[in-house]
């Protein structure tokens, strides 16, 4: 994947709010040269490239109708997922989110299999998940913390009833 593209009901106000939430300037305003046309779509944008080069991109919600022929889903049926290396770091971009006019779900809380999120929606209602991934590893392999001397218990057991050692 290369791009996301999200239609939104006001390119500047987005733009300035993914500005601030990403800390990084991207394109600016871009496009307005190629104005709406009854059955056209404009091409007014404004893009932000991440780090590992994803570009997102804010498009007018009408344009990106006219452009792809598709009535577009009202409500979040998405979620765009954010990790951060510890809870700290994810809870501070989540605060970034506030400052910067997110509208925040309920508090961050630790699923059964050990992941820490919280969610919150852009200006447009885009829903977001920022994720602690704590070493950066394949969030798949995410586990509950244990205490060390029963896992190495729970192991021995599991080795025995297996014939291991």
């Amino acid at each position: 994947m290369h791009a996301i593209t999200l239609a939104v009901a006001d390119v500047g106000r987005s733009a300035a709010f993914y500005r601030a939430l990403l800390g990084i300037e991207g394109s600016g305003i871009i496009g307005t040269e190629y104005p709406a046309t009854e059955n056209a779509a404009g091409g007014t944008t404004a893009m932000f490239t991440l780090d590992d080069g994803l570009i997102v991109s804010v498009y007018g919600r009408e344009d990106m109708r006219k452009d792809s022929g598709v009535d577009l889903a009202t409500a979040p049926s998405t979620t765009i997922g954010h990790f951060e290396p510890s809870r700290e770091a994810a809870q501070a971009f989540l605060d970034r989110a506030r400052d910067a006019g997110a509208t925040m779900s309920a508090a961050p809380y630790t699923r059964p299999w050990g992941m820490w999120s919280g969610f919150f929606q852009d200006p447009d209602g885009h829903l977001w998940e920022v994720v602690a991934n704590p070493g950066e590893g394949d969030p798949t392999e995410v586990r509950p913390d244990h205490d060390t001397a029963a896992d190495a218990e729970t192991t021995a057991r599991e080795e025995g009833a297996r014939g291991g050692h």
